[in-house]
């Protein structure tokens, strides 16, 4: 891409970079700012440019990272947590599914409890256990659908009119 085309896009697609950014939450003026950095930066980097006709989504790219990395530097003002008058209540979803847990075949217990309390993927829980990484992924996904029948049952025991409306939710 020549010095003229470059000029060419920026004339036409400087007003559709800051429309771009203003659109993803700008205000104008950090939009303005961003777009013509984005701009300087396409200029300063037009070699890695491979397809000319591409340009106006390439420095669309280039200030949606600007605009990224803007708001990361900002530091948010520091704000302090009211103070807790009354007791927390208890974590009932917590208590269910624990419950739900203790009642689940002990090896989907055991995938379930792996996978999302340890944190350890299919591969890992496979080896652990002598099972194959695809019947760690079927056992998973057996023991996540009963045990969402069974959250649902227990919240249906709970609370039947809300449970409804979850449901057809």
């Amino acid at each position: 891409m020549t010095r003229e085309e470059f000029g060419a896009a920026y004339k036409k697609g400087y007003r559709l970079t800051v429309r771009f950014l203003v659109s993803r939450g700008s205000t104008l003026d950090d939009a303005e700012e961003a777009a013509q950095d984005a701009w300087t930066r396409g200029w300063e980097h037009l070699g890695q440019l491979r397809d000319s006709g591409m340009v106006l989504t390439w420095v669309n790219t280039i200030a949606l990272n600007v605009r990224r990395s803007v708001l990361r530097r900002r530091t948010l003002p520091a704000h302090s947590l009211p103070d807790i008058q009354t007791a927390p209540k208890a974590n009932l979803a917590a208590i269910d599914v624990n419950r739900i847990l203790c009642c689940s075949r002990e090896k989907d217990r055991i995938v379930l409890e792996s996978h999302y309390l340890a944190g350890r993927n299919a591969r890992e829980i496979a080896s652990e256990h002598g099972w194959t990484e695809m019947a760690v992924k079927n056992r998973l996904f057996r023991a996540r659908r009963s045990a969402g029948e069974r959250f649902l049952q227990a919240l249906r025991q709970r609370r039947a009119p809300l449970a409804d409306a979850v449901i057809a939710a």
